[in-house]
């Protein structure tokens, strides 16, 4: 499996729009953080999209994505599907599902009323099916399973992803997968219950906005904690506000790995473009 993380930014994007902060001037091309998504490929070429956030036009073509064959939202937070009108491309040939909660696929109805309703010729829209989902969804060889989380009040999904069937016993290396779980502020004991046992993740990217504390995210610690109770042996923080710099996240990863001693993890900030394979 390949993750390919399009964007690792807050919902304001990264450089904000009238900021001159260090962050928001910096030269350092990890600094410049377009809305949280994540496109993800199986080893039979199979390819899934968690969120579509506004620039996903511009993430597609920087990412060279030719094939898209469903999409899995965590909300319906502006930065996370106002890309949706973007997929038209890869929906020509046959509808893409969608796959959400209830109030996801509602909320998304209600805002892209016009993919479903009568328009007038040319322009061109989305074809969309959107799909509400409370289990596993099956992509070709890709397992995706809605993960219960916090997102202050809300009730959102996170998304687990493996390579292997819903059904029988996985195979092995479907038994350790990649969780993704952005804009996280608690995770519910049925949720940890969910991910315990022998199918824990090995992967996890993980929403932390910030150092200090935030009513509906985890701040950085927060969201290395969490992810060391699930068992994460590699954990990548998402969703980052423009209070921090690439390499300062970095050595708070590094200080945070040497205080408590974890040798044989990897914790890093998530950057644009970053590609990983489980």
């Amino acid at each position: 499996m390949k993750i390919t993380v399009l964007g690792s930014g807050t919902s304001h994007g990264i450089p904000v729009a009238g900021c001159d902060c260090p962050v928001c001037s910096s030269s350092d091309p990890h600094d410049k953080r377009t809305r949280a998504s994540v496109y993800i490929e199986g080893r039979e070429g199979e390819a899934a999209l968690i969120d579509a956030g506004p620039e996903f036009r511009l993430q597609a073509v920087a990412a060279g994505i030719k094939r898209l064959d469903g999409i899995f939202l965590t909300h319906a937070h502006a930065d996370h599907v106002h890309g949706l009108d973007d997929v038209r491309p890869f929906s020509r040939e046959k509808p893409l599902p969608v796959y959400g909660n209830e109030r996801t696929i509602a909320e998304m109805k209600e805002r892209f009323a016009y993919v479903w309703g009568e328009t007038q010729r040319g322009g061109g829209k989305p074809q969309l099916t959107p799909q509400v989902v409370s289990g596993p969804v099956q992509i070709g060889g890709l397992t995706f399973t809605p993960v219960p989380v916090k997102h202050g009040i809300l009730d959102i999904f996170g998304w687990e992803v493996s390579d292997g069937p819903i059904e029988g016993k996985p195979p092995e290396d479907a038994k350790k997968s990649f969780l993704y779980l952005t804009d996280t502020s608690a995770i519910p004991p049925a949720t940890r219950k969910q991910l315990s046992g022998d199918r824990y993740p090995r992967l996890i990217i993980i929403g932390g906005l910030r150092m200090k504390p935030h009513e509906t995210h985890f701040s950085f610690g927060e969201a290395l904690d969490a992810a060391l109770s699930l068992g994460a042996e590699r954990a990548y923080l998402t969703h980052i506000c423009h209070s921090h710099s690439h390499g300062e996240i970095e050595e708070f990863c590094l200080n945070y790995r040497e205080d408590r001693g974890l040798e044989g993890t990897e914790f890093h900030p998530a950057h644009d473009g970053l590609e990983l394979f489980l």
